[in-house]
């Protein structure tokens, strides 16, 4: 029977480039492995021809072979089917195996380290203020840390772990399925290599004990909502003394009542006095420093306008810059006038056209209904 064109197994073009050859192969392994497919002869079939293809194709030697003569290139090898044995000896089947199917084997530097411990999350809260400055919280998590009277081991005080009969040590255990050779994380010391015949009481064997540990986090002056700070070895604690995981915090900012920010920078609206908005003058503008700055108001100056004021936003992290703050103008119109205020602005009113835009708005008005 003639054997399929291997870029037509992998889904791919002849032009496809290194990374898609592996995106593809990896694909289709992880459906058709075995371990998820037992007994199902089509799967482990797929499963053959996936590897055989990305055997060839991961290598540009082999590569420019089959594109030249197909699989006549690798027939006079020998191999079972026309399928080359060589390259799948010890930096074969093995390396890809170790470089992409750890999952499978629990890890290829899981045997007698045991399992790293976990990550884990945090989600912290802070103010604009504290995202504008920078500062220091104290937090609690709840985290599986190395149990203290065994020092991680598991095992009881007088004793200690013994090389695990079932995978001498290694971890892991190989089994035939057909044409592979599958290799598993050993389930009698769950990849360690070791067992324990006389558990510590505290942590029963595991060599980790809940605990709720008190950590102080900087945060550093311009994080934003989704901002990660990541704290080494402060995740859970590993399997019997392994490596412990990292835990991340996740920031989120809040909502301000004045403030509204964008990146490094910030916005603000600021009501203004109809009488500053007509002849000019200077307002107090508060920034996020916490100190009231003078911003010059021209005269004339209409709702809506926006004045920027340089570095007054927000820092912009892991950098010695800082954005800008934009001011909004509001120009307010006084209520509740006395008589004489009421008389003022009618004298005014009558003393000449005051108001171009509005005017001039209501000519536009005119000339597009004909009115003029």
């Amino acid at each position: 029977m003639s054997k399929r064109d291997i870029y037509e197994v992998l889904g791919i073009s002849r032009d496809a480039d290194d990374r898609a050859i592996k995106s593809a192969y990896r694909k289709l392994a992880m459906e058709n492995h075995p371990d998820r497919n037992p007994n199902d002869e089509v799967a482990a079939e797929r499963f053959r021809e996936a590897a055989e293809a990305y055997e060839i194709l991961k290598d540009p030697q082999k590569k420019a072979a089959y594109d030249r003569l197909g699989h006549a290139a690798f027939d006079q090898t020998g191999g079972a089917g026309g399928f080359s044995s060589a390259g799948f000896g010890s930096g074969g089947f093995s390396d890809i195996f170790e470089q992409m199917f750890s999952e499978f084997s629990g890890g290829q530097n899981e045997s007698r380290q045991g399992r790293k411990g976990a990550d884990l999350r945090y989600d912290l809260s802070v103010s604009l203020e504290d995202a504008f400055s920078g500062c220091s919280k104290d937090i609690q998590i709840t985290v599986t840390a190395s149990c203290d009277d065994c020092s991680g081991t598991g095992a009881a005080k007088g004793s200690k772990p013994i090389t695990c009969s079932q995978c001498g040590g290694h971890g892991k255990v190989r089994a035939q399925q057909g044409f592979f050779t599958i290799e598993r994380t050993c389930t009698t010391c769950q990849g360690v290599g070791e067992t324990i015949s006389n558990p510590c009481k505290s942590c029963r064997g595991q060599g980790r004990v809940q605990k709720i540990e008190t950590l102080s986090v900087t945060v550093p002056a311009g994080v934003d909502t989704g901002t990660r700070i990541r704290l080494s070895g402060k995740g859970e604690a590993g399997l019997r003394g392994a490596t412990a995981g990292d835990l991340y915090i996740f920031i989120s900012v809040d909502e301000h009542p004045i403030f509204h920010r964008d990146a490094d920078t910030l916005y603000l609206k600021i009501p203004v006095p109809m009488v500053t908005a007509a002849l000019g003058g200077s307002i107090e503008v508060p920034t996020l420093n916490g100190k009231l700055t003078k911003l010059k108001i021209d005269a004339g100056t209409q709702s809506s306008r926006k004045f920027r004021m340089r570095g007054k936003g927000m820092p912009i992290l892991r950098s010695s810059r800082i954005g800008d703050q934009i001011v909004e103008i509001h120009v307010e119109t006084p209520t509740k006038l006395s008589q004489e205020q009421k008389q003022i602005l009618k004298n005014f009113e009558g003393q000449g056209s005051v108001s171009p835009e509005t005017e001039g708005f209501i000519k536009r008005v005119k000339r597009i209904f004909g009115n003029d």
